[in-house]
């Protein structure tokens, strides 16, 4: 069955982080607790980010608890952006809650049980029949798995019509009692944000086609959480841009022959935005012209590294520069994530 996109929606959290408050408080927070803070204090700087936000104030983090703290942050704050982002999509979507028939919820930054499409149904509307798909542990993957998945389920149920939302908020991994290079790192990059989007099998100008995913042996210390009595602490490994550039190329070969795509038919890349010096080594990958992934760069300058909804945040703008309208040829949707892994998704005009 053919499956089509009907609306696709973003937004932040209501507490604005500029880059250089965020380096100034980082530097008083941080900067005793870390002997190596100030080798890496220029990367606020070059990182490429400008502007984020968060679900929580500047001064919470000042303050941060453990568990219990972060995660009432977590559950509190994402269930106004699922129900922020929900809100928008259906309205554009011309649909209203108690019409969806599926719903897909995509977080890894905090523990919801029940989850958030559970938390926010009364405040929604939904249906109390509703098939609920909750999927943690994808990381920045998360978007275009999670797209995979509802895509499936849409196709499976021709009759339904599925919601996607997609939650993420980064920012409250903040550490300051256990401050390695990888936290400090986190510190630079990471935002909050959600982004939801309505498919089903009725005809619209935007169509989502058969997804595929790599998951590569021996990968698992790349990429991920490590979990402890403050709660989330994130794995980065210094060798991600390397390993990208070595290895994205031939991931993207395989799965477009696996969707039935030669990479040279597609008009643009969309791609997660992990950081600026993945970004470069996706365009060196993938043979790009230098600056090619412009929307990439210009969302994570605005809004920095969310994670998981990062991705339809630059689809969304894509969207609307008109560049597939324009071709008339496919997009390709990409994600990179803990695993290690890759999510791709075809995105076809109608």
């Amino acid at each position: 069955m053919t499956v089509y996109l009907h609306s696709l929606s973003t937004c932040v959290p209501p507490h604005a982080l500029p880059q250089g408050e965020v380096a100034r408080r980082a530097h008083e927070i941080l900067g005793p607790r870390f002997k190596g803070f100030e080798r890496l204090a220029p990367v606020f700087e070059t990182s490429g980010v400008e502007m984020r936000y968060s679900v929580a104030p500047f001064d919470w983090f000042e303050t941060a608890g453990g568990w219990t703290d972060r995660n009432a942050r977590y559950m509190a704050g994402a269930t106004e952006l699922y129900i922020d982002a929900a809100t928008q999509a259906l309205a554009h979507a011309g649909w209203t809650a108690d019409q969806v028939d599926i719903l897909v919820t995509v977080s890894s930054t905090g523990i919801a049980t029940p989850t958030l499409e559970a938390q926010a149904k009364v405040a929604m509307g939904f249906r109390d029949d509703c098939l609920r798909v909750p999927l943690f542990g994808l990381g920045c993957a998360g978007g275009i798995s999670g797209l995979n998945v509802a895509r499936e389920l849409a196709a499976a149920n021709p009759q339904a019509r599925l919601l996607l939302v997609v939650v993420e908020t980064c920012t409250l991994s903040f550490r300051k009692a256990r401050p390695k290079k990888a936290d400090i790192i986190a510190t630079i990059l990471f935002a909050d944000g959600a982004a939801a989007l309505t498919l089903s099998g009725e005809e619209t100008d935007i169509r989502i086609g058969r997804g595929a995913s790599r998951t590569w042996d021996d990968t698992l210390p790349i990429m991920g959480w490590e979990v402890d009595e403050d709660g989330l602490a994130v794995v980065f490994d210094r060798s991600i841009p390397d390993f990208v550039t070595s290895e994205m190329r031939s991931a993207a070969d395989s799965a477009c022959a696996e969707m039935g795509l030669d990479r040279a038919e597609i008009g643009r890349i969309v791609s997660h935005p992990g950081g600026a010096k993945v970004v470069d080594a996706l365009e060196t990958s993938l043979d790009l012209d230098v600056g090619m992934l412009d929307v990439e760069r210009d969302i994570l300058r605005e809004f920095g590294n969310m994670s998981a909804p990062t991705v339809f945040f630059v689809l969304e703008r894509i969207l609307q520069r008109g560049d597939m309208a324009g071709s008339g040829r496919p997009l390709l949707a990409c994600a990179l994530g803990p695993g290690f892994s890759a999510a791709f998704t075809p995105i076809y005009p109608g």
